[in-house]
């Protein structure tokens, strides 16, 4: 026989959440810990773990460190929350005689905006790293100056790389210049120019969360350090001569 009871987790940004079980562990119950499909906790016969996925399902190790197992209890703490830690975790409770399951659907609210500003030199490489592990849910897209440039699903069969004119009729100044982490959703830019000065923002939705990241980057060309370079050396002359007379 399986119960199965879902319970809605509402939590902030870098707080701690507790996933109660509302029991007691006896000997001969299992109790085992789910996020998405992928096992993160268990206790068996009075020894418990608390792993990352890549020690219980060859995954990414987004939990290390965050987790802590009540043994008396089962129930699940999720400390200093992240913005890719929304989603169903499952509790599965097993004993001689029946099945029961309970499921936290765990969201954040709140906005948490991300700015990041930097200047690069013109025939550069830049990467954007938003910090994030991909989710299956989730939809990733990057915008240059509000126009569409890439976007990444669950499926990586469906996720693109577009010029302006393919996503939003502009010009055509990223082609063949931008590359796509569809594990990070990291985007970088292959020698840059003066033309890709601005702002990209990286756009994440889900069914339980929607954030945004912001990059503004400024590409210097070659040809304002050297005009800079030789202003510097012509007041210098100019300075040198004073000094002389």
């Amino acid at each position: 026989m399986t119960l199965l009871m879902l319970v809605p987790v509402f939590v902030m940004v870098e707080d701690s959440v507790t996933l109660n079980t509302n029991v007691k562990t006896n000997q001969q119950e299992k109790i085992k810990w789910f996020f998405n499909h992928t096992r993160i906790a268990q206790i068996s016969d009075y020894l418990s773990k608390t792993c990352t996925d890549v020690q219980c399902n060859e995954g990414t190790e987004r939990f290390r460190d965050r987790l802590k197992l009540d043994h008396q209890t089962g129930s699940l703490t999720i400390m200093n929350i992240i913005y890719t830690d929304p989603g169903l975790y499952k509790l599965q409770i097993i004993s001689s005689n029946s099945i029961s399951e309970k499921i936290f659907s765990v969201t954040i609210h709140g906005e948490f905006p991300y700015f990041h500003a930097e200047s690069v030199k013109e025939g550069e490489t830049v990467t954007f790293d938003p910090g994030v592990i991909n989710n299956p849910n989730y939809l990733m897209r990057w915008y240059f100056n509000d126009i569409l440039i890439t976007e990444i699903t669950g499926n990586q069969n469906l996720s693109k790389i577009c010029t302006d004119v393919q996503c939003n009729k502009g010009t055509e100044r990223f082609r063949d210049r931008l590359q796509l982490d569809h594990q990070t959703g990291s985007l970088t830019i292959m020698n840059i120019n003066t033309t890709h000065s601005g702002v990209y923002k990286l756009l994440i939705s889900s069914s339980n969360i929607d954030s945004e990241k912001s990059f503004s980057v400024t590409v210097h060309g070659e040809s304002c350090l050297k005009i800079t370079l030789v202003c510097v050396i012509h007041v210098i002359n100019m300075f040198l001569v004073i000094i002389l007379q």
